[in-house]
């Protein structure tokens, strides 16, 4: 498998490229990462240096992995967070060139925007780009509950209004979504859960929830998500794969003390799923 990823990259830490890369690769797939900025950290710091990679530059390296031949060997195009509007007439343009040179080719968008104890993270313009240009020619999206929100105009909580707000996004395009952090409020206490849906049904997934913000987490999830359901095509089993592997990769890193992702140190939760969470149909 060549999933071709356009992402962030950082040189200390793992977000964006510097998060997803690496897991893909341990699974077996071959990944060509394209950067949208280089910088030092991730932005959580509240300080970091380097460049932002304007958007023409990235999309002359797009053209350069096209003048290779490679667009009809690639299986699925990712993209994640989108640092301006720039980037995201980028990334549509070139999903467009893949799928012409493979038309079974995927386009996994990680529709960025913020969560909701935080709000809105990004620039005030891409939250309605990502909802009006990007989403709409993506077939899977990976929002959290705040994002999924936000694309359908909904304050999804239940299960029930949550797959209303997961069925509102698939009709404006995809045709999968995974929505990465269902907190609804009749859970069991101390659980966090994961909710996918696509054309053959709709299935959840409860984990323990630790007391942990983990930087780079959502973008391992939406890269193995990717990988597993392009794979597959079977959302219940791609559930359960990401499932397990991002516990044990959150775990690891909580029992560590460390801020950073364990992103070596998991690896082998990658490569061999524990498969401990069973996916639940809910429709």
């Amino acid at each position: 498998m060549k999933v071709m990823s356009i992402q962030s990259a950082v040189a200390y830490g793992h977000v964006g490229n510097s998060a997803a890369v690496f897991p893909l690769q341990r699974i077996g797939v071959e990944v060509i990462p394209v950067p949208t900025v280089n910088f030092s950290n991730h932005t959580g710091y509240g300080a970091w240096r380097g460049p932002l990679i304007p958007p023409p530059d990235v999309a002359e390296i797009l053209l350069g992995v096209e003048e290779r031949g490679v667009f009809p060997q690639i299986d699925a195009v990712l993209s994640g967070y989108q640092g301006g509007v720039g980037i995201g007439d980028v990334i549509v343009d070139v999903v467009r060139r893949v799928k012409a040179a493979n038309p079974a080719a995927l386009y996994a968008c990680d529709p960025v925007m913020g969560n909701a104890k935080s709000g809105c993270f990004v620039a005030p313009e891409i939250p309605d780009m990502l909802r009006d240009r990007v989403v709409p020619v993506a077939d899977i999206i990976t929002p959290n509950q705040f994002e999924l929100g936000y694309l359908t105009g909904t304050e999804p909580a239940s299960i029930e209004s949550t797959l209303a707000s997961a069925d509102l996004a698939r009709a404006a395009g995809p045709s999968t979504v995974l929505v990465t952090s269902v907190e609804r409020p009749d859970r069991d206490e101390g659980t966090i859960e994961m909710l996918v849906v696509d054309e053959t049904g709709a299935w959840i997934v409860t984990t323990p929830h630790l007391p942990f913000k983990a930087n780079g987490s959502g973008d391992v999830t939406a890269a193995l998500f990717t990988a597993h359901y392009t794979a597959t095509r079977d959302a219940a089993v791609s559930l359960e794969r990401t499932a397990s592997s991002i516990f044990d990769l959150i775990e690891t890193t909580y029992k560590s003390g460390e801020r950073e992702l364990q992103l070596v140190e998991a690896q082998g939760f990658y490569a061999t799923p524990r498969m401990q969470f069973t996916a639940r149909r809910v429709r």
